[in-house]
């Protein structure tokens, strides 16, 4: 952006590149805020239902794509629309595609509607499900509403880097140039009070990763002002403690005025200088920021701010400003020739009324887009209902339901799908053709639109879960039995000599190889970048894998125990979870989480909150292995998947003795799949984990009294039971027991649904389906503790007991 001086040709040669930069730069702010307030205007009419815009960030936004390389990654939020159009991976038409949600991602690429605008990323994946070349691209991951969730991911995008450029033996031109790729984060002012924000900037200035972060500061966050949000009312005043000095390393900070264009420049290319080459993390900023239509279009500014604040908003808009500065700049070149930008004012009337037009027509292309295949099924399906209409007893009804969806100019799905449902009730005692083509009509449009709402919660490519087939741990005579932690440990180190992108990562992972000691000696053998500590950052461990696997990479965080997953839980369920769903399938994150629970004595290392978890994590696979043998063969099948999961391994087995199997690293665990440890004929007992072994201790009890049960473990919470064996055993037994850790209604009522709703045992039942759960408080501590809090043996006996009572009372006495 620099004019150097030489001769006056090579001046005025430099002098117009740099101009016409400019004007191009103007151009795109201008097209950008005519989006935004026209933008609104169509949510305000109806057409959309919602709108949030990045009006008065734009000129930052633009320094920002100045620096940005291709093989970057942007880690951002719903304000960042004048960047992605820099960048070009936006146009004004998509733009409005997405305002309006429409279900192609064709015209929509940033999520086919399944998020609301402002709302961006880029395709890291082919139509395959396979990743493209990163590094001849510019990359968005996925944008999520919650406020800074967006924060945790920019460490892992900006750590993955560091490990490319610190380990030789990944090199793969496919994902990064020798780890030069920057992490982009924005965010605005007043999310920075989220912890998950402190949370990552300490992260990122401990591990040292090539990010820079910027603050679009606008002294509000919706109505409240800078003074209730932040200490000082100043994010870069109170971060002053990170910045790096001779004697530390930490980060670099700079502020900046947001509608100071050259020095925005100035300052972005300082910043991506700094952390492409050096590897330290960068925080700008960017202060003086306004928004001109409030935070968005559920309500108006005028309500919380002054008028004197609205003054000073309109007479510091960016965009103002930038187009000021254009119209004063004057520079005289060696022989005192001067230097505009403009000579007219008209020339920048003429880009502001090119760009109005532009996204006049944008706007109206979007919409006929959307709304033009929807007019041709409204059609058919007006043409369907008149015939119907008029071969029925119920015409007159019907005929008004035709009418009414007739007479709505700007259908939606839903208006069709509506009117031909509620059609079909007239219908429901009539035998006609007209009849069977409206319900086939109805069928079908379920068959073809449903999918553009529902599809990829989970991949959809030849590496999903389902298609890996289980492979048996092999054993030979020679087979020693070990502590069931030695085999998680010989697996791990197995996995790690064959595959140089996995990594492990967590509190106490490193150093002393896990508490349970599941990687002892792994982090001497392989090095602290694949086998490392981190501090006491749940939420960040997380973003960190997160960010690692939208690059290629296969990491697997760690969360010391099930209960502090819930410190994590919001970024596994907004982000993680939702990722393949909310892109639709144009980017994945393989991340797996290794953690350990259930049985453990005290309230806070006893939790069993798979009912929340299920609930909340929709989009990642939860596991539940009885033992380590079969936790060893999950980490394996996964390994060969593109899906995120959970491994819960069981907190009591890592001491239990279990044969070393022969194929480390090569056995498979199948998942979806349960698993009959105990065949039997009396009644069919579910459970999974640790509540197992109980079970098993109870077997020899229940056969002295003549009551032979069935168990099967369930191994795979999601997905469950794909093969409906659970409800092959009940046609056996025509009984069923679910015994679960978790509180009443929890996982044990995820399973009941499950067995009795979509795999209709209730068929085949004689008795009561029972849960046999653990006390709705958390387990008090010490022995006697866990034993009044969760299930044990004797409730085990008693429950199984009275069941029998129920079918054999002279059999079965009465125990109370």
């Amino acid at each position: 952006m620099q004019v150097k001086p030489s001769s006056s040709n090579q001046e005025q040669l430099s002098f117009n590149q740099f101009k016409t930069e400019v004007l191009h730069d103007y151009k795109i702010a201008v097209i950008s805020r005519e989006c935004s307030m026209l933008g609104r205007r169509e949510v305000l009419t109806g057409k959309a239902k919602f709108g949030i815009f990045g009006d008065g960030k734009e000129i930052p936004q633009l320094a920002m794509a100045k620096a940005f390389k291709k093989g970057d990654f942007r880690s951002g939020y719903y304000r960042d629309q004048t960047f992605m159009m820099a960048i070009g991976e936006l146009t004004p038409q998509q733009f409005f595609a997405s305002l309006y949600a429409h279900p192609d991602i064709k015209f929509e690429p940033m999520s086919a509607g399944r998020q609301m605008g402002g709302h961006f990323l880029t395709h890291s994946l082919d139509e395959n499900g396979a990743f493209k070349n990163l590094t001849e691209q510019y990359n968005s991951t996925s944008d999520i509403s919650p406020t800074a969730a967006q924060m945790p991911r920019l460490l892992g995008v900006a750590y993955a880097s560091k490990l490319f450029r610190k380990l030789p033996d990944l090199k793969n031109p496919k994902f990064s140039n020798n780890g030069n790729e920057i992490s982009w984060g924005t965010i605005g002012n007043a999310s920075t009070s989220e912890g998950v924000f402190f949370e990552t900037i300490n992260a990122a200035g401990v591990l040292q990763v090539p990010m820079v972060m910027s603050v679009w500061d606008d002294a509000y966050g919706i109505s409240v002002p800078a003074k209730f949000q932040t200490t000082k009312e100043n994010i870069s005043e109170i971060l002053k403690g990170f910045q790096r000095d001779e004697k530390s390393k930490g980060y670099e900070i700079f502020t900046v005025k947001g509608w100071d264009y050259p020095q925005l420049i100035e300052i972005y290319n300082k910043a991506s200088k700094i952390a492409r080459e050096e590897h330290t993390p960068v925080l700008i900023h960017v202060t003086d920021l306004t928004q001109p239509q409030g935070h968005s279009t559920s309500g108006s500014h005028e309500r919380y701010k002054s008028p004197e604040r609205l003054t000073w908003e309109r007479q510091h808009d960016c965009l103002a400003k930038m187009r000021d500065w254009i119209i004063e700049f004057e520079l005289k070149d060696s022989e005192g020739n001067s230097l505009k930008f403009i000579e007219l004012e008209e020339e920048l009337i003429k880009i502001e009324k090119d760009a109005k037009k532009l996204v006049s027509l944008a706007k109206r292309e979007a919409w006929a887009n959307y709304l033009n295949p929807i007019k041709t099924l409204k059609n058919n399906l007006i043409l369907l209902l008149e015939k119907t209409a008029s071969k029925s007893e119920n015409s007159v009804f019907i005929t008004k339901i035709k009418n009414d969806l007739n007479s709505v100019a700007e259908p939606s799905r839903k208006d069709l799908l509506s009117s031909a449902r509620k059609s079909i009730i007239y219908l429901r005692n009539e035998n006609s053709i007209e009849k069977r083509q409206l319900q086939n009509w109805v069928l079908n449009f379920f068959e073809t639109e449903q999918p553009k709402f529902s599809s990829h919660l989970y991949s959809e490519t030849e590496h999903r879960v389902g298609n890996l087939k289980e492979v048996l741990p092999t054993y030979s005579n020679n087979s020693e039995q070990v502590d069931g932690r030695i085999i998680i440990k010989d697996n791990f180190d197995t996995i790690f000599s064959k595959r140089k992108d996995v990594f492990i990562f967590g509190e106490d992972a490193g150093n002393i190889g896990d508490v349970n000691q599941g990687l002892v000696g792994l982090q001497e053998k392989y090095g602290k970048l694949r086998v490392s500590d981190t501090g006491i950052r749940e939420a960040t461990i997380i973003g960190q894998g997160i960010g690692m696997a939208l690059r290629g990479l296969r990491p697997i965080a760690e969360i010391q125990y099930l209960d502090y997953l819930l410190y994590a839980i919001q970024i596994l369920s907004d982000d993680l979870a939702t990722l393949h769903y909310r892109t639709v399938g144009k980017q994945k994150a393989p991340l797996i989480i290794r953690t350990r629970g259930h049985r453990l004595e005290g309230i806070w290392h006893s939790g069993s909150p798979m009912g929340a978890i299920i609930n909340l994590l929709r989009g990642i696979n939860i596991l539940v292995p009885r033992n380590m043998t079969k936790a060893a063969g999950f980490y394996n099948t996964l390994l060969e998947c593109d899906e995120p999961a959970l491994v819960v391994e069981n907190l009591n087995g890592y001491r239990l003795k279990e044969k070393l199997p022969d194929n480390l690293g090569e056995f498979r665990t199948p998942i979806g799949v349960v698993e009959t440890i105990k065949e039997g004929t009396d009644i069919t007992v579910v459970s999974y984990g640790s509540t197992l072994k109980i079970v098993e201790e109870v077997v020899n009890d229940l056969a002295q009294v003549d009551i032979n049960i069935e168990i099967i473990d369930v191994q795979s919470l999601l997905p469950f039971d794909k093969n409906h064996d659970i409800v092959k055993s009940i046609q056996k037994t025509n009984r069923l027991l679910i015994i679960d850790e978790d509180v009443p209604g929890g996982a044990s009522a995820y399973l009941l649904n499950e067995i009795l709703e979509k795999q209709n045992a209730y068929e085949f039942l004689d008795s009561k389906p029972i849960t046999l759960t653990a006390k709705e408080h958390r387990a008090a501590y010490g022995t006697d503790g866990d034993y009044f809090s969760k299930p044990n043996a004797e409730d085990i006996f008693e429950t199984i007991y009275k069941i029998m009572h129920e079918v054999n009372p002279m059999k079965f006495k009465k125990l109370y």
